[in-house]
């Protein structure tokens, strides 16, 4: 993780700060925590503490109900910004192998040819 990436992920914000910062009361902090949308930790008092990135989706929670979107949407749309997340992450890049095979693939079909690629593996599944 990069070094702005985790200073943004400590968790070192007390509710009364988050509220001040967002403009939101307790109970509605709470009530995104109980809906899954924010994910703060606990200190050892068991007080909710918050990160900077925390304080950013509660921003934008903010915003898409004041755009009109209701709790059903909001969850929606962080769930499928969380599936792209994922298959970025899953997304892994091509190896020079992968090229050379592709590229056979496409001369032998071009070519009418039904040659055994060299550069094939077997069967995959």
């Amino acid at each position: 993780m990069r070094e702005k990436e985790l200073r943004r992920s400590l968790s070192v914000f007390p509710i009364g700060t988050v509220m001040k910062l967002t403009d939101l009361t307790a109970r509605q902090i709470r009530y995104y925590e109980e809906q899954d949308l924010i994910h703060p930790e606990r200190s050892e008092g068991n007080r909710r503490m918050y990160s900077l990135n925390d304080i950013d989706t509660l921003l934008e929670i903010k915003d898409y109900l004041s755009d009109g979107l209701n709790m059903a949407g909001i969850k929606h749309a962080y769930q499928m910004k969380q599936k792209q997340e994922r298959q970025a992450k899953a997304k892994k890049p091509l190896t020079d192998n992968d090229v050379r095979r592709i590229f056979y693939d496409e001369l032998l079909n071009q070519g009418g040819l039904n040659q055994k690629n060299p550069y094939q593996q077997g069967p995959r599944m």
